[in-house]
């Protein structure tokens, strides 16, 4: 049975199709017979009782340059869709937070994916502190002296914003290094979010592993190696993709975590992972799906269909 399925997310028009995962999720979903609504987050209204969108019919196909057609401009209900991807990228903002609070009155009556609740519970760097058996040393904190205590403690540390993303604002710090109190203070003129530190991990220089769980279970992995002179290993910004194997260790963080993503409605969850240990847990707009089934020729994107239909009763 066919599915009306809309779709959250940033402008279709500036993605890349060769690695965007939405576009490969809208087009494995077409291929299964669902039709596709778009809109953009900013076109999500509450109006008088009803959860509604201002979008196209959408078609997607993979030619560059010519990659999606748009029907008419029309208003809907969204409690209309069986399903609702909620596909935008971070920041995790108050207006990111506020869409979750809307989709949360349509959900689950129109499946939500992922379910928006939890998104706004657990976002990517916070739900890993709930598991600091599977984490490096780790702390949330606005306050200087105990960033410097922190570091202090272990060395070498990363310092990022608590609700970054893709790469962005990462730093690292060696134990004598004499910007700590200078990034602070930028980073504290900028908001009033704490930042997250974590102890450096060396093994970052040989990749940041990118696992794909559907519905709390693995199934396969990327990975992520930093580009010459570079810490972060994110591919908005050079980190090259390369094909890898799951451990044992990465099985037994995914047996960890997989459990609580699959209760919660997380269905598609993208985790990294540096050497043995978990460093985030990505449920707001997971990426990867495109670069892992290149590697292993596996459809990840009909997995997650099939996760999705499954909750449908399909």
């Amino acid at each position: 049975m066919a599915l009306n399925v809309a779709i959250q997310m940033d402008p279709i028009g500036a993605i890349n199709i060769d690695a965007d995962s939405t576009f490969r999720l809208a087009e494995e979903a077409q291929l299964r017979g669902h039709a596709l609504f778009y809109y953009t987050p900013d076109r999500l209204a509450f109006d008088e009782g009803r959860v509604t969108a201002r979008g196209w019919p959408l078609h997607v196909q993979r030619i560059k340059g010519d990659h999606f057609r748009l029907g008419e401009e029309q208003t809907i209900d969204l409690a209309t869709q069986d399903v609702l991807w909620l596909r935008q990228d971070p920041p995790f903002d108050m207006g990111y937070i506020t869409t979750t609070h809307i989709l949360d009155m349509i959900h689950p009556g129109t499946l939500v994916v992922n379910d928006p609740f939890w998104v706004r519970n657990y976002p990517e760097k916070l739900l890993v502190l709930r598991f600091p058996e599977l984490t490096p040393p780790t702390m949330v904190a606005r306050d200087l002296d105990s960033l410097r205590a922190f570091r202090a403690r272990h060395g070498d540390i990363i310092l990022k914003p608590l609700y970054g993303n893709g790469g962005a604002g990462v730093f690292k710090l060696s134990s004598d290094d004499g910007n700590l109190a200078s990034l602070y203070e930028m980073f504290a003129g900028i908001s009033r979010e704490p930042l997250i530190v974590q102890k450096f991990l060396p093994a970052v220089r040989h990749g940041d592993k990118r696992i794909i769980l559907v519905d709390g279970e693995p199934v396969g992995a990327i990975n992520r190696v930093p580009a010459a002179g570079e810490t972060r290993s994110n591919m908005h910004v050079g980190g090259r993709p390369e094909k890898v194997a799951l451990t044992d260790r990465d099985h037994e963080i995914c047996a960890a975590i997989g459990p609580l993503l699959r209760e919660k409605g997380q269905v598609f969850v993208g985790i990294d992972v540096i050497g043995d240990w978990l460093t985030e847990i990505n449920v707001t707009s997971p990426t990867g799906i495109q670069e892992l089934e290149r590697f292993d020729g596996v459809n990840i994107a009909a997995r997650v269909w099939e996760a999705i239909e499954a909750r449908r009763g399909l």
